[in-house]
């Protein structure tokens, strides 16, 4: 009772206390505390005081803007290991493949590697827990994966021809992400890069892979962007700064406390001499606008492909006391001749919705349904090229939605996973027969054609998941279905860039790229935009 009485005559007090001041010394962040206070002492029910003020939190910054965020210290974690450059382990690329998790890729030289795991392994227990057949979660079986380097995992894996289950005792290590996807030559001293995303380790990974190429003879370049969603600025400037002459601006940032900061290349650049072309969608966003911003306005590069996302707002991180964060907006990207990259956002519906309405307008099919007001017009700085600010990068050249070679059923092969079942089983049941056979990519790359009898797998495994079978569906796509299986095999076999090397061969924004540089004046195509 007395207890009461006290927090009773408290809370007179600080009310009495709040009437007393004048209007103008009376804060709103003062106004919340005093609810928070309110609600936690004297509601009638238990309340959960961390959920009530991450709730109020994540209600303020829906106000402001559609990249002003709150995560909690397990989000941040998550959100944070594919732009630092590493997690902790065992090393390996994993696939569900029938409630079963199946080893795709083990990390060279990582700690699977080194203890033994293959390719085509199942692991089918973690520290004596189950995972295969219980139809746990895939977050699930990567937290029981992880853990702190220098902590053993023991696993229970099932391998092909061996009737035992075999053990291991895995020890975790720090695991290299990376943000480059694909490095290749194409004939003609033309390299490729894909970049997924811009983390701690971008710069470093393009460096090594500007040395591979050019010892191949690289001396032009295809930069694809495409659906990169961005990341770190000083990732994105320091790739800029591989293309661009001394003290030239790369963006400036501005905003209503911030004032305007400008990043300027340092003229040591790797690549600052041939031809130079990025490849960007409406997938691409932030860093990648930066990077796709500065080369075209100071005419360094051709643009390819769609009008890109417009996410051109800087996020300051504020770290909370528990580890969980603010992702707090403070300024604008702007491009070096000034054009500011984010569309507007005062209306959120429109907002998120924006990729459909360009959809519904034409735009990811005719490029004349694009339409700039002339006041957001600007100029690139060396040959004074028309450009438009006010969301995006507008590519120099347009590439638009291929409608023609995808069908209603081959979307369903697709969202419902059974190209990729059908591509895991046969690769499963073939691996050796694959790598016996084809010694290099190349070959398999140049020989391999899809079999009719993986052609029938996935006809039934779309069945078996309910994507129906639809003979007219699968005709009209069935180019890019065997395109997007033999992708895959080369994936599983050898990684990620020969997987794209596959795809590329018939990727539109790429073939334009390919035959833009082909042109006998490159300089040409830029002055005629």
């Amino acid at each position: 009772m007395r207890k009461l009485l006290s927090l009773c005559l408290l809370w007179l007090a600080i009310g009495a206390q709040a009437q007393q001041q004048q209007p103008e010394d009376f804060s709103a962040a003062r106004k919340l505390q005093i609810a928070e206070f309110a609600i936690q002492q004297l509601y009638v029910d238990p309340v959960n005081e961390d959920k009530l003020v991450e709730s109020a939190i994540i209600e303020m910054l829906r106000q402001l803007d559609p990249h002003s965020t709150y995560a909690n210290a397990e989000e941040v974690k998550r959100l944070n290991e594919p732009l630092e450059g590493n997690f902790e382990g065992i090393g390996i690329q994993f696939n569900m493949n029938e409630d079963t998790l199946m080893v795709i890729q083990v990390i060279p030289d990582g700690p699977s590697e080194k203890a033994g795991l293959l390719p085509g392994d199942r692991i089918i227990s973690v520290n004596d827990t189950a995972i295969a057949g219980v139809k746990m979660k895939n977050e699930a079986i990567v937290r029981r994966l992880r853990g702190p380097k220098g902590s053993q995992v023991n696993l229970g894996v099932v391998r092909r021809g061996i009737a035992e289950t075999l053990h291991f005792t895995v020890t975790r290590d720090k695991i290299p992400v990376h943000s480059i996807d694909a490095v290749y030559m194409y004939p003609n001293h033309v390299g490729y890069v894909r970049i997924n995303n811009f983390g701690a380790t971008t710069v470093d990974e393009f460096m090594d892979a500007l040395k591979r190429l050019k010892k191949q003879g690289m001396r032009d370049l295809v930069l694809d962007l495409q659906g990169n969603g961005g990341g770190y600025l000083n990732a994105a400037v320091g790739l800029a700064n591989q293309f661009l002459e001394r003290d030239e601006m790369i963006v400036y940032t501005e905003g209503r406390r911030s004032p305007r900061n400008e990043f300027r290349a340092l003229g040591n650049g790797q690549m600052r001499t041939g031809k130079l072309i990025v490849l960007v969608d409406e997938f691409t966003a932030s860093a990648a606008e930066i990077v796709t911003g500065s080369v075209q306005d100071w005419d360094r590069a051709l643009v390819v492909g769609r009008r890109s996302f417009g996410k051109g707002l800087v996020q300051r991180p504020v770290d909370l006391p528990d580890g969980s964060m603010i992702r707090l907006t403070i300024a604008r990207y702007y491009t070096p001749s000034g054009r500011c990259i984010q569309k507007p956002y005062d209306n959120p519906e429109n907002y998120n919705a924006d990729l459909i309405n360009r959809y519904n307008r034409g735009e990811m099919t005719n490029a004349d349904s694009i339409h700039f007001p002339d006041s957001l017009k600007c100029t690139t700085l060396k040959l004074g090229r028309t450009v438009y600010g006010g969301g995006g990068i507008m590519p120099d050249y347009f590439v638009p939605i291929d409608t023609t070679r995808s069908s209603d059923y081959h979307r369903q092969l697709l969202a419902k996973g059974a190209i990729i079942k059908a591509t895991l089983q046969y690769v499963d049941g073939h691996r050796n027969e694959l790598q016996k056979t084809y010694k290099k990519f190349a070959d398999f790359d140049r020989s391999f054609t899809v079999p009719e009898s993986l052609r029938q797998a996935l006809i039934a495994d779309g069945n078996e998941v309910g994507a129906k079978y639809d003979e007219a569906g699968y005709q009209k796509a069935k180019a890019l279905i065997d395109l997007q299986l033999k992708a895959l095999i080369a994936r599983d076999i050898w990684g990620m860039s020969e997987y794209y090397q596959v795809v590329n061969h018939s990727e539109p924004t790429v073939q334009k790229a390919l035959e833009l540089m082909a042109a006998p004046d490159f300089n040409a195509l830029l002055r005629k935009k």
